[in-house]
């Protein structure tokens, strides 16, 4: 974990562990002893690892829920020993045999043997009570799954992975856009942003490269992040962890026994330790999409696009664009840009308060002026335009997507496609204008079984592609076929 979090390197991971074989105590003593990692920073980084609870009182969730669930587990995904539960409910193997005891003594549960000697391999079914409580539970919440956290903690958890508790520098933002052509404006323009986690306007003329100037500065962040599976609220279950946007780190230990019963203490795997999130939306947003969505058959909710974006980015592409009116949109946003709180609502009428920890980017290519009042410009410190590219950034990027398959670009075919871009076409100079070029005169070539080359021909067809032939275009003639 700590490698992965850019604080240690493996090889010195290596030679504490090496010493910690040697002399014994703490790994991280040893790594801070060789100046691998400061006292302060390795215990900055402890602090903010969810520890794993000692006992059922310490998960915070009630032990009448806990067991429910665990029953609820042992029905649905026919487990039958306590490291299949410990694995399943994702709470220490102790913790567990103390639900198992309970079940034990309410006939909920009854052992089954053993197939050998191991006190972990001691099997368990559920008796007939304990089917009808299992299916009982289920219908009263079908959620079977890690136990949640609660609301308490995922919002203390929330607040030591902030954003700004990384530091970003000139190099690191400059590496994030290394593949992108770009003015070095734009980097002095989004570090102190980034810095500062505040939200960011993209603006400017289509096809320039604001979506791909976003999603690389949300990569700009290294932290490891956790996310837990769920969180619960007044007996409520809220899903957060989303396999399609949590991109979790694999932190198991191969060479630990998981048929073992006696287990090295480790972070509380309710949790599951991710990269820092990247969310994006487009015209599909709607300001449903931004509340708690409830199923009425499970009985349980979904947590809304932002706050599985928390502790890491949310990008709003296309605004302006959405079914609902951008005006609406923008209030939704008021409070939580102000204040860093937001407020959902339960079906029940309870009104629940979330941290809004998180990069909020907007990408329009309409007027900002058009789309926002005054009050909401404000409340968007940084507004950094994405325009078109200069005549050298635009040849620039020629280069590169012409090299990429193998293309060379001379000065007679830049000249054809600059003068019919431009002038006979009318169109300003677009970013993503080479890519387009390129790539259709590459499927023209090998369609046509021609050496890969710039043609004039193939160029034409490519930049005709580029806008619906009008009147007033001077581009070649085409010979219409009558159907």
């Amino acid at each position: 974990m700590l490698v992965r979090a850019g604080l240690v390197t493996e090889d010195q991971v290596a030679s504490a562990a090496a010493s910690q074989f040697q002399d014994g105590g703490r790994l991280g003593d040893h790594l801070a002893a060789m100046g691998a990692i400061s006292p302060e920073a390795l215990e900055a980084f402890l602090h903010r690892t969810p520890k794993e609870p000692s006992n059922l009182s310490e998960t915070g969730i009630d032990q009448g829920e806990l067991l429910s669930l665990l029953l609820k587990l042992v029905y649905v995904e026919r487990l039958a020993t306590i490291p299949q539960f410990a694995n399943a409910i994702k709470l220490a193997p102790h913790v567990v045999m103390d639900l198992v005891r309970m079940a034990l003594d309410r006939h909920l549960l009854h052992s089954t043997g053993s197939t050998d000697d191991q006190f972990s391999n001691i099997r368990y079914a559920l008796s007939d009570e304990g089917k009808h409580w299992a299916i009982d539970a289920l219908q009263q919440c079908r959620y079977a799954g890690p136990a949640p956290v609660t609301l308490n903690d995922f919002t203390q958890q929330v607040a030591l992975q902030k954003l700004t508790n990384e530091t970003i520098t000139h190099q690191a933002i400059r590496a994030s856009l290394s593949d992108l052509v770009v003015d070095e404006r734009l980097i002095e323009q989004s570090g102190p942003a980034m810095t500062t986690s505040r939200a960011i306007l993209l603006y400017g003329p289509p096809g320039n490269g604001k979506t791909s100037v976003a999603v690389r500065l949300a990569t700009v962040f290294e932290d490891i992040v956790y996310i837990p599976h769920a969180i619960s609220i007044d007996g409520q279950i809220v899903r957060v962890f989303d396999t399609s946007l949590h991109e979790p780190v694999d932190s198991d230990d191969p060479s630990e026994d998981e048929n073992s019963f006696v287990r090295r203490s480790r972070y509380d795997t309710r949790w599951v330790p991710c990269r820092r999130p990247i969310a994006i939306t487009g015209g599909e947003l709607t300001l449903d999409m931004l509340e708690l969505r409830y199923d009425p058959v499970a009985n349980l909710y979904e947590a809304p696009l932002h706050v599985k974006a928390l502790n890491g980015c949310l990008f709003i592409d296309d605004f302006g664009r959405q079914l609902v009116s951008p005006t609406h949109l923008l209030n939704r946003w008021i409070v939580p840009l102000e204040s860093r709180i937001d407020f959902l609502r339960l079906h029940t009428g309870k009104v629940v308060r979330i941290p809004f920890e998180e990069l909020l980017i907007f990408s329009t290519n309409l007027d900002p002026e058009d789309l926002m009042d005054p009050a909401f410009l404000r409340r968007l410190p940084y507004k950094i335009e994405i325009s078109a590219p200069s005549l050298d950034h635009f040849r620039r990027i020629l280069e590169l997507e012409a090299r990429r398959h193998g293309l060379e670009v001379n000065e007679k075919v830049f000249e054809q496609i600059v003068s019919r871009i431009t002038e006979d076409k009318g169109l300003e100079l677009a970013a993503y204008h080479p890519r387009f070029i390129v790539e259709q005169v590459v499927a023209t070539c090998r369609f046509l079984g021609e050496s890969l080359h710039f043609y004039p021909r193939f160029v034409d067809h490519a930049i005709d592609n580029l806008r619906v032939r009008r009147p007033t275009d001077k581009g070649p003639s085409v010979t219409h076929a009558r159907v």
